[in-house]
């Protein structure tokens, strides 16, 4: 089993908490954390956020605590992809996994906030989002691992496209997925590392494994995909015991990754209680 730390937000307001949990999680021995990816929070979800639109451009924090750990990874939990252009999405993970010595996961959604793709990009229906998200992967997975690219897509062209260096990690850094329509699970068996299956679905888990072990079936890469579950954020107290149940739960249930988060304002002592109880038994 391995652990991602989640909880984490992208926040200004918690840079703080954020470096410092990144930098403890790295020395106690946590296999990631991953940051979701939003320049401005829609209300689409249910978020309450006291200044939901002053963030941290997400890539950039995660480069910056690259220099500060040395063998945690670091990615996202997701990036919408149709949000950015994937070329220039593409150049800069390639550069932060060179940097990082091979670190990056690339969280891969669709996306869902309006307001930051009318404020930053271009809004699309979700039928339109979701082929964006696609022709969005065919490109980076090209330019990743081929010399020169041309593409010319709905959504998106390049021509004549070279990205050098590649990525550390081959054939490029890890894709992991956190969507539950079915096209983007067949997207995740097709392309995806990890499945990531949040807690509030957690009745359609067995499911969601079937549809992405299917795609992947059909891919040929049954053996390629992995599952992760757990917590996406928590306000409760700290209890080993409870975090115990959480991972023995999830490590029955088939799961190769559990996602652990603390309250803000106890995340460094939770953490180092975590590593000390529940933790070694995983070791």
């Amino acid at each position: 089993m391995k652990f991602y730390l989640t909880g984490l937000g992208n926040l200004y307001e918690n840079l703080d908490v954020i470096e410092k949990a990144v930098i403890e999680a790295d020395k106690l021995g946590l296999d990631g954390a991953l940051m979701p990816d939003h320049y401005m929070w829609g209300s689409e979800i249910g978020h309450t956020m006291k200044d939901p639109y002053s963030t941290l451009e997400t890539w950039t924090t995660l480069t910056y605590l690259a220099g500060k750990t040395e063998r945690i990874s670091l990615g996202t939990l997701v990036t919408p992809l149709p949000f950015r252009h994937p070329a220039v999405l593409a150049k800069r993970l390639s550069t932060l996994d060179l940097l990082s010595g091979g670190r990056v996961v690339l969280g891969v959604g669709a996306g869902w906030s309006r307001v930051e793709f009318e404020g930053y990009s271009r809004w699309l229906e979700t039928g339109p989002r979701v082929d964006a998200t696609a022709e969005a992967l065919e490109v980076m997975r090209r330019l990743w691992t081929e010399p020169q690219v041309s593409f010319k897509g709905e959504y998106y062209e390049v021509k004549g496209a070279v990205l050098d260096p590649k990525p550390l990690q081959k054939p490029y850094p890890r894709l992991l997925f956190g969507s539950q329509g079915k096209r983007m699970l067949q997207l995740t068996g097709r392309y995806g590392d990890i499945c990531f299956i949040p807690p509030w679905v957690a009745a359609k888990t067995a499911e969601i494994r079937e549809a992405v072990l299917e795609a992947a079936e059909e891919a040929g890469r049954v053996s390629k995909v992995a599952f992760m579950g757990g917590l996406m954020g928590s306000m409760k107290p700290y209890s080993s015991e409870e975090y115990a149940k959480l991972v023995e739960a999830h490590e029955r249930a088939g799961f190769n990754y559990c996602t652990v988060a603390f309250p803000r304002d106890s995340m460094i002592e939770d953490m180092r209680s975590f590593a000390e109880d529940v933790l070694p038994s995983y070791r």
